[in-house]
């Protein structure tokens, strides 16, 4: 097997075992099994198995990530696209967290508080670039500066959810009153 090969091979297995089990109860071990190589092999390709997760999450943001920034809505104000964007890209996040990691694993965990500033700050970067190829942005210095703090602060908020929702409700609650309390003022202050 190729080297690329083999890691997609690795990703899937890892992605199916971690959407049935959650992060933390899936072993290296079982990955192996499941993807038919050798633990070794892993290790010869992601350094650990967090090392697998981030590569399976930063594929699903940026290939998810692709698709909110293309989509050609119109919207009735640059604001109203700044408010979707920022909220798909939110729940987005989210979403990844919650499909991939599981709650138990960033409750739990004691490296989970690192681990999700690395992800963030991925995050971050990403849609940075994403959004500065947008017209909007592109050649426009101080819409960049009020971008990136709309995009930091924004993250900052969304990963709080996983330490202070319970439920899934408590979630939608939380996206809720983010996108009508806080988000029109943080899109106000970077436009």
């Amino acid at each position: 097997m190729e080297a690329e090969k083999i890691k997609e091979t690795v990703k899937k297995a890892a992605k199916e075992l971690f959407r049935k089990y959650g992060y933390h109860k899936t072993s290296v071990n079982e990955i192996a099994k499941k993807a038919r190589i050798a633990k070794a092999t892993i290790y010869k390709y992601f350094e650990s198995k967090e090392q697998v997760l981030d590569s399976i999450l930063m594929d699903y943001l940026d290939q998810n990530l692709y698709e909110i920034i293309n989509n050609k809505v119109s919207y009735g104000s640059e604001e109203e696209h700044l408010k979707a964007l920022v909220m798909k890209t939110s729940r987005l996040s989210f979403t990844a967290c919650n499909e991939f990691i599981g709650w138990d694993f960033v409750r739990e965990n004691a490296n989970s508080q690192e681990f999700l500033k690395h992800l963030s700050d991925q995050l971050e970067a990403l849609l940075l670039a994403a959004y500065l190829e947008l017209d909007t942005f592109k050649n426009n210095p101080a819409r960049r500066e009020g971008l990136a703090f709309l995009l930091k602060a924004s993250k900052s908020i969304v990963f709080s959810f996983a330490f202070t929702s319970v439920s899934d409700s408590d979630v939608r609650k939380n996206f809720v009153s983010f996108q009508k309390e806080i988000l029109p003022f943080l899109v106000r202050a970077a436009l």
